[in-house]
């Protein structure tokens, strides 16, 4: 007897249909699997079994073909013993086949029968919805999950004997409701108002967010770059539906979703200097997302980024450019977002004293620019904030007035973005076009770096609220190219 089941497996981020199809016949008795199954597919006969038996059934003492179709697409992840079991039931007239045809069943089994959380449950639930399938059985962990959005009927089962209940007519799906989404606010803890000092660096942080600039700090150790950097995701707009049903997917395929529901708050991500190009943007045989999709919609921050490897570095560039990772295998493609705010944090030299008044730099000017070289320089030309961040002083420490809290800045970030995106950009003013072409011709800008002034330069003037974009604005800009400036090392500047 011939039994077929609806699932999914992953591809990158996105849910693929499939068929599990169930043959039972003679032979020597066993299971097997045909249709690319990997290690984990392949091992699931013994788990399904086991299950089975433990879930009260008896075994078909009979060859058992399972056949995952399309034969053609490799299929990954534990996610189909469930459907398996199911098939299995179905083929050996346990449970009534024609339940079948409207579910999509995804699910881990235990050897007891208990069916544990699997990845990818969201996109499953999306690819149901956009394929008209009615009902979904999930594991119970993913339940919330699979009810995000609204869509098909949701089954969260504890126990193989809880689906063979859904096939026989005995549980009703729960639906989506339709309550509103709320968005969380910054996360707790992480306030601007804990920063002592450094208003310049905050500003540039805040000019960073409202326009979804790419960041670059330079400053000694211990100055509070990454202090700076960890309260980014705190002043940015909150996520919109959509968005935060994209950034759950991306968790989801992922297997790093550990609450119910749609994720909340925008993402940070800060991977250690040791990373490979293939854990920053994604791959591996079966591709997985890497940190620049698991930072979509949120922040990317590269701390110490000249201890990251050059070669690393450098695969950032056309995702900054495209916001989108193709991974390319053979017969398919990956493909996954990566829109993302870039942070980078690194030392002005090798010691990391250099401008410092209290501690004298032991770098020679050699040092500095082989130090400043492990960055490319089209990487570097990518961020259209630049920034020096100078060490405290005693009296920034020893500040006791309440500094701007995330709340306040985050209110004029979301006016800013509001208005860019509701009317045109603040055209430049002739005398700001002077300013600009003045800066061109001093500090030499590349094409790229002149598109960067504008940008910047438009969103400090919706940052006031401004109708045109003035030479103030131009001119605020520009010192946000803190790499294009000419400096001198401090022996120099001691020996002219």
């Amino acid at each position: 007897m011939l039994a077929r089941v609806r699932s999914a497996t992953l591809l990158g981020i996105e849910a693929i249909p499939l068929f599990v199809e169930c043959d039972i016949n003679r032979g020597l008795p066993g299971i097997h699997t045909v249709g690319l199954p990997d290690a984990a597919v392949r091992e699931s006969a013994d788990r399904v079994r086991a299950a089975i038996r433990n879930a009260g059934f008896d075994m078909p003492p009979r060859r058992i073909t399972i056949s995952l179709a399309p034969a053609d697409l490799r299929k990954q992840g534990s996610g189909l013993d469930l459907p398996i079991a199911l098939g299995i039931l179905a083929a050996n007239g346990d449970v009534p086949p024609h339940r079948l045809a409207d579910l999509l069943v995804l699910g881990e089994l235990a050897l007891d029968g208990s069916v544990r959380r699997v990845p990818g449950c969201l996109p499953a639930a999306l690819l149901a919805r956009g394929s008209g399938i009615h009902e979904m059985i999930v594991p119970r962990a993913n339940h919330e999950e699979a009810l995000s959005v609204p869509g098909p009927g949701v089954h969260g089962v504890e126990r193989l004997l809880d689906a063979v209940a859904v096939l026989r007519g005995e549980r009703r799906p729960e639906r989506a409701t339709a309550a509103s989404y709320q968005p969380s606010t910054h996360p707790p803890g992480l306030d601007l108002s804990e920063v002592k000092g450094q208003a310049h660096a905050k500003r540039a942080l805040e000019v960073a967010a409202a326009g979804g600039h790419h960041l670059l700090m330079i400053g000694p150790p211990g100055c509070g770059k990454t202090m700076l950097a960890r309260r980014l995701a705190g002043i940015l707009p909150p996520l919109g539906l959509e968005e935060s049903i994209e950034v759950t997917c991306v968790y989801s395929a992922a297997g790093l979703l550990r609450e119910p529901g749609l994720l909340r708050t925008r993402p940070f991500r800060a991977p250690h200097h040791t990373i490979s190009g293939v854990g920053l943007v994604g791959g591996g045989r079966l591709p997985r997302p890497g940190e620049v999709t698991l930072a979509h919609h949120g922040v990317l921050f590269l701390d110490e980024m000249a201890e990251f490897g050059r070669t690393t570095l450098d695969v950032l560039r056309q995702p900054l450019e495209d916001g989108l990772i193709v991974i390319n295998r053979i017969g398919y493609s990956a493909r996954m977002p990566c829109r993302f705010t870039l942070v980078g944090a690194m030392n002005p030299c090798v010691c990391g004293n250099l401008g410092r008044s209290d501690r004298p730099c032991a770098c020679a000017p050699a040092m500095i620019a082989q130090y400043r070289n492990r960055v490319s320089g089209p990487l570097l030309d990518r961020f259209d904030v630049q920034v020096e961040v100078p060490p405290l002083s005693l009296g920034d420490l020893a500040q006791t007035v309440p500094a701007e809290p995330s709340a306040t800045v985050a209110t004029r970030i979301a006016a800013a973005r509001h208005q860019s995106v509701a009317g045109p950009e603040p055209p430049v003013t002739p005398a700001g076009r002077r300013i600009l072409h003045q800066a061109i011709r001093h500090l030499g800008l590349s094409a790229r770096a002149h598109d960067s002034v504008l940008r910047v330069a438009r969103t400090i003037a919706l940052l006031e609220g401004a109708t045109s974009t003035q030479p103030q604005h131009i001119a605020e800009a520009v010192q946000y190219r803190c790499l294009d400036k000419p400096a001198k090392h401090p022996q120099e500047a001691d020996g002219d």
